[in-house]
C-alpha cells in the first residue's frame, strides 16, 4: 500500500489532533495548508461562545439562590409537585450550558480555537460537582475563559481567580484575615472561623508554578492572607447602601483583609488591599516554574502522555520569551514538528469521542434532546463541569481506556451507528472523518459490514478514530 503524501497526513492530524475530529470536507479543505488552517483560526478576541439564553454569572447566581430559598420553603411544607419542578429549573439551567457547550464544538469549523479554550476550562477547573457552583460553571467558562486564550496568562489567571464560580468553588468568599477587623470579635478576640487556604493552595499547585514549583506550606499560608476579602457581592451588600457591582459579581472587602505585609516565594509584599493578591498573582504568572508546568501538560494533552522533552523545552521558552503570549504559544505549537508525528499517541476521552463522532456524520442528534446527552456524558463519566476535584479531568489514558469504559463506549456506538449511521456511505464517511490515518484494516473491516450501521459503528471503535 502507498504511503499517504505529506500533505495528506497533515491535513489529517489537523483536524483531528489540533482540532476536535474532522467534519465532511474539513480535512480536504485543510490539505493545502494544515499549520495555516490552524493558525488563522488564533485571534485576538478569544474564543468563541455558545449560543443561547444562558445568562452571566451574577443572574445565574442570583436565580439559583432563590430557586434554593424556595425549595427550602416547599421542603418545610412537604409540597411534592411543586418542589420536583423548582428541582427540575435547577437541574435545567446546568443542561442547558452543557448542551449549548456540546452543539458549539459539533457544529464550530474552528476546532483548534476550541480545544484549545477546553485545555484552558480544564486547567482552571471549577465543578458543578459543589451546588452553589452549578448554575454558573458554564458562566464560568463564558466569561473568564475564553475571552483570555489568545491573551495574556496573566490577564486569564486573574479572571479566573477573581469570577465567583472560582471564590465559591474553593471557598475563597468567606476567607477572613485572622487579625482583620473582620477576623476579631468586639472584645479583640480572634474567631474560629478565618482563614481558607484552599485557593491559594490550587493556584500555586494546579495553575501556576506546579507540585514541583519550589514553594512552602508557609508560602501558601501568606498567599492566603494576601487573598483574604476577595469575596461576592450579596444582596445585603446593596440593602445597606455599599458601592459594590452586582450580588454575584467579585467584591473585595476589606475589613476582611489581613494586615500588614507578606511574603511569598522570597518576595516580600507591602500593597495594601486587594492589590497585595494580584501581585502575587502577577509574580506567580511570570515565575519560570508556571512555564515549565504549562509547558508540560500542554504537550501531554496535544501530543502524548509521555512527550517529547523537545517540544516541552520549545513551550517553556515560548512562554517565558513572550512573557505569557497564550497567541504565541498556540502558535509556537502548531509550528513544533513533534506535534506532527503520524503516530495517533493520545486516547480521546468520552467528551472527545462523542464530538469527533457527531462531527464525522455531521449531526448531533443528542443535542436536540440534552438530557439524553447529559446521560450519556455521565455513563461515559465525563459529565461536562463536573470534574471530581480541582484538578480536572485526567488527560492520559489510562483514565479513560479501562475495559470497563471500552464497552461503555462500544454500546454508545451501537447506538449512534442506528441513529446516525443508516444514511451514510459508510466507506465515504471514513475516508472524510480520517483521512490518510484510515488504516488498510479498518477500512476493510468497513467496507465489509453488512449494514451501514454496522459499518459506522466499526469507524467509531476503530483503533484510529479513537485516538488522535
Amino acid at each position: 500500500m502507498a504511503l499517504p503524501e505529506p500533505s495528506d497526513l497533515n491535513a489529517a492530524i489537523a483536524a483531528t489532533r489540533f482540532g476536535l475530529g474532522a467534519r465532511p470536507g474539513e480535512i480536504e479543505a485543510t490539505r493545502r495548508d494544515p499549520r495555516g488552517f490552524l493558525k488563522a483560526q488564533i485571534r485576538p478576541e478569544g474564543a468563541d461562545q455558545p449560543q443561547g439564553d444562558l445568562g452571566d454569572s451574577a443572574r445565574n447566581l442570583t436565580v439559583f439562590q432563590d430557586l434554593r430559598k424556595e425549595r427550602k420553603e416547599l421542603k418545610a411544607e412537604d409540597a411534592a409537585a411543586e418542589l420536583k419542578q423548582v428541582q427540575a429549573q435547577i437541574r435545567d439551567m446546568a443542561i442547558a450550558e452543557m448542551a449549548a457547550r456540546g452543539r458549539l464544538a459539533a457544529a464550530t469549523p474552528a476546532a483548534f480555537r476550541e480545544r484549545w479554550t477546553l485545555f484552558w476550562a480544564n486547567h482552571f477547573t471549577v465543578s458543578a460537582t459543589k451546588g452553589a457552583v452549578a448554575p454558573i460553571a458554564g458562566a464560568f467558562e463564558r466569561e473568564a475563559i475564553r475571552p483570555h486564550v489568545f491573551g495574556r496568562f496573566e490577564d486569564l489567571l486573574l479572571a479566573s481567580s477573581q469570577h465567583p464560580a472560582m471564590l465559591l468553588y474553593l471557598d475563597q468568599a468567606a476567607s477572613v484575615g485572622p487579625d482583620s477587623p473582620a477576623g476579631r470579635s468586639a472584645a479583640g478576640q480572634r474567631r474560629q472561623a478565618g482563614l481558607n487556604e484552599n485557593l491559594a493552595r490550587e493556584i500555586m499547585e494546579l495553575h501556576t508554578v506546579g507540585v514541583h514549583g519550589g514553594y512552602s506550606q508557609a508560602d501558601v499560608t501568606e498567599f492566603a492572607r494576601a487573598l483574604t476579602g476577595w469575596s461576592i457581592s450579596r444582596a445585603q451588600d446593596a440593602a445597606r447602601g455599599a458601592d459594590t457591582a452586582a450580588p454575584g459579581s467579585f467584591m473585595f472587602r476589606p475589613l476582611a483583609h489581613e494586615p500588614g505585609s507578606r511574603q511569598v516565594l522570597g518576595r516580600t509584599y507591602v500593597q495594601d488591599g486587594q492589590a497585595q493578591g494580584r501581585a502575587v498573582l502577577a509574580d506567580l504568572a511570570a515565575n519560570p516554574a508556571t512555564a515549565r508546568h504549562i509547558a508540560q501538560k500542554l504537550a501531554v494533552h496535544f501530543v502524548a502522555d509521555d512527550p517529547p522533552p523537545a517540544l516541552v523545552a520549545r513551550l517553556e521558552h515560548s512562554f517565558i520569551s513572550s512573557r505569557g503570549r497564550l497567541d504565541t504559544l498556540a502558535a509556537t505549537m502548531i509550528d513544533s514538528p513533534e506535534a506532527w508525528t503520524p503516530a495517533a499517541a493520545k486516547f480521546k476521552t468520552p467528551y472527545e469521542f462523542l464530538v469527533s463522532s457527531w462531527r464525522a456524520a455531521g449531526a448531533a442528534p443528542e443535542l436536540d434532546n440534552p438530557r439524553k446527552f447529559v446521560g450519556s456524558m455521565t455513563a461515559l463519566g465525563q459529565r461536562p463541569f463536573s470534574a471530581p476535584s480541582p484538578k480536572g479531568w485526567a488527560d492520559e489514558a489510562a483514565e479513560w481506556a479501562s475495559p470497563d469504559g471500552i464497552v461503555k463506549r462500544m454500546a454508545w456506538a451501537e447506538v449512534a451507528g442506528t441513529t446516525m449511521g443508516t444514511d451514510l456511505d459508510p466507506n465515504e464517511s471514513a475516508r472524510s472523518a480520517l483521512g490518510a490515518r484510515l488504516s488498510h484494516e479498518s477500512a476493510t473491516a468497513i467496507a465489509r459490514a453488512e449494514t451501514r450501521p454496522e459499518a459506522f459503528t466499526i469507524l467509531l471503535m476503530s483503533p484510529e478514530f479513537q485516538r488522535r
